[in-house]
């Protein structure tokens, strides 16, 4: 690659994390419902013609900021993982960084339940299977660690398909933090602390797996 193309192409990528920046920053202010491509332009600024040559439409930039969300997910579990030896406590130490994760990033854990509910498209774009590779890669990783808490006998080996299981843990979990962070009032009148809620839900993920001694 040419000097004036490398550049070129720093430029296109710094434009690019800008315009991120600029949507996570208005989606934090006003809620990813109420934000508008031309707050984001502004907010960026940048024309609105422009924003459109990086991101087609909101749900184009619904999928740029999942790949980041999911790229800083992805870390937040490598690093809970390298704290532990044994596949249970890392399967463990991955419920409890996304827990975490949710937590400190309100507006990344709405774009990951939003994407949850989109379908694929036939023909996706680059942003779209950008975020799509992303999150093969985190549940590979989840995955991964399944497989050696099977080997070293501190997770069921009749748990089943790691995959399955996997995917199974993500939805549990990813489901009780939404109810945690949408219907903490509902639950307050209950008299469910939110806090208390994660936390048996996470007791009951482990049990579910965890191999008897």
């Amino acid at each position: 690659m040419s000097y004036i193309a490398e550049r070129r192409q720093e430029e296109k990528e710094r434009r690019r994390a800008e315009i991120l920046d600029a949507a996570e920053a208005v989606a934090a202010s006003v809620g990813w419902d109420q934000m508008t491509m031309d707050q984001v332009a502004r907010k960026a600024r940048l024309s609105r013609a422009l924003l459109y040559v990086y991101f087609k439409d909101k749900t184009d930039l619904l999928f740029g900021v999942c790949e980041r969300a999911l790229i800083a997910l992805t870390r937040r579990f490598s690093e809970a993982i390298s704290r532990h030896k044994r596949g249970l406590d890392q399967i463990v130490a991955i419920g409890r960084a996304y827990i975490a994760f949710s937590q400190e990033f309100p507006v990344y854990f709405e774009v990951l339940a939003r994407c949850e509910l989109l379908s694929p498209e036939p023909a996706m774009n680059t942003n779209e299977g950008a975020a799509m590779s992303q999150g093969d890669a985190c549940r590979t990783l989840m995955v991964s660690v399944i497989d050696a808490g099977i080997r070293d006998g501190s997770i069921r080996a009749d748990v089943g398909d790691p995959r399955v299981v996997s995917t199974a843990l993500w939805g549990f979990m990813h489901g009780v933090l939404q109810l945690a962070a949408t219907k903490a009032n509902h639950l307050a009148h209950d008299g469910i602390a939110t806090r208390d809620l994660v936390e048996h839900a996470l007791l009951m993920a482990t049990r579910s797996i965890e191999a008897k001694t």
